[in-house]
């Protein structure tokens, strides 16, 4: 039967979630709140000695609104939403390459002390509201910079390079990306004083948001990359978790799988290749049918999501044997058909596979809708944002699904059982 079930879910996750008081979480509960470093066991996360699931959101935009104290406010705004309703991750950048306005990093290693103290609040934020981060280097699209920025950077220095993807084999800007690591890692928190690599807030690492490289659809120039910086962010420090980035694309050592792939393609990354490299803890895919197969029908789309993320689970079981987390899934408003019941019937059928999968042993522990917004925040509504204040029903469905993950953790026989000491908020 297809994981695409009837919206009788939604209803139930609605009804269930009364008995759900707002604000009940303590920090135990959402199991974010941690002494320790978050470890894997096999295709499970592993936090203190026990199992521990995902339920959480993006949120790029978070060190740019920090760094300016009149909207900072923003910030806490949605760590306050997420942990009343049990979210325990958030996914965002440490990374803004040379932008026009407020960069992180101006130049090759020029920093604005500014932005990496909104960095700072934002990890400073998270903690006390019980939410761990995934914490991104660098973007592969031009956004803030991104692998163009880093390219451009070097030519500047008297490389010469034609295309940019060479910034995945040119010497110089792998340097460049290497130093911005080692810049984040080591940074020292001015307002814990903890340093990021020390810092269990900190969920994991995220070499790039979304690496392809279209220079070798094969994915061996990508391959021998992420090798590369793995080995590196795990000189600097091996305590957190890492992964890439990955939408979950298929590549040359799998070529059956590629009709998987949107539009049958490859697009320079090697899903299964990339995974199995050693220093990956835990693989991520993303899920934008309605982007990637634009034209196609309601139902077609939603039969290339069931296939996609049933695959990527069923590898992540049998082969690549690390966890999954759905790294990026949404519904937007602004392309035709939406209605708010679809967005939540579809978050629902997701959270239903993750919970499913989480419930029986499976590799997929999580996921994160794109993208969580506070209230005033309409110069950065895409489509895809979520408002909680705005969607109660959709607050109620996430809501829902941290409940059942966090007792599916406290029944779990096989991790020792905490006891929460009442909410601090």
């Amino acid at each position: 039967m297809s994981w695409f079930c009837t919206s009788c879910c939604i209803l139930l996750s609605s009804l269930m979630f009364l008995n759900i008081k707002q604000g009940s979480y303590c920090r135990g509960e959402t199991q974010a709140a941690s002494s320790s470093f978050a470890q894997t066991k096999g295709n499970h996360f592993v936090m203190n000695g026990r199992s521990f699931s995902l339920n959480g959101f993006n949120a790029y935009w978070m060190m740019f609104m920090a760094s300016d104290p009149s909207t900072r406010a923003k910030v806490t705004s949605v760590f306050q939403q997420a942990s009343r309703y049990g979210m325990n991750i958030a996914r965002t950048w440490a990374f803004s390459d040379g932008v026009s306005y407020r960069p992180l990093q101006s130049s090759p290693g020029s920093y604005n002390e500014d932005m990496f103290k909104g960095l700072d609040f934002v990890i400073s934020e998270a903690r006390n509201y019980g939410v761990h981060l995934i914490l991104s280097l660098v973007n592969n699209f031009d956004d803030y910079g991104g692998r163009k920025q880093y390219v451009q950077w070097a030519k500047e220095r008297g490389q010469a390079i034609n295309n940019d993807d060479d910034f995945y084999n040119n010497t110089v800007v792998k340097g460049s990306y290497k130093d911005h690591v080692k810049t984040v890692l080591t940074r020292i928190n001015s307002i814990t004083g903890v340093a990021y690599k020390d810092d269990t807030t900190i969920f994991a690492w995220e070499l790039m948001n979304e690496p392809r490289c279209q220079l070798d659809p094969s994915g061996n120039l990508l391959q021998q990359w992420v090798k590369e910086m793995a080995a590196h962010v795990k000189s600097i420090e091996s305590n957190h978790l890492l992964e890439i980035g990955l939408e979950g694309l298929y590549g040359g050592t799998t070529p059956e799988k590629k009709q998987f792939n949107p539009s049958n393609l490859e697009y320079g990354s090697d899903f299964i290749d990339n995974n199995l490299i050693p220093e990956i803890d835990f693989a991520s895919i993303h899920i934008y049918a309605e982007q990637w197969l634009q034209g196609a029908s309601e139902e077609a789309q939603a039969d290339f999501v069931d296939k996609w993320v049933r695959v990527h689970i069923e590898d992540c079981n049998s082969v690549v044997r690390k966890p999954l987390i759905m790294g990026e899934f949404g519904k937007s408003y602004k392309l035709p058909g939406y209605t708010i019941e679809k967005r939540n019937t579809y978050f629902g059928k997701l959270y239903d596979v993750i919970y499913g999968s989480a419930s029986s042993d499976g590799a997929c522990a999580g996921g994160l809708f794109w993208q969580l917004l506070a209230q005033g925040m309409d110069n950065f509504r895409d489509g895809y944002d979520v408002v909680l204040e705005e969607s109660p029903s959709t607050a109620s469905v996430i809501a829902q699904q941290s409940h059942k993950l966090t007792e599916l953790t406290r029944h779990d026989s096989n991790v020792t059982k905490t006891t929460c000491q009442g909410n601090r908020e």
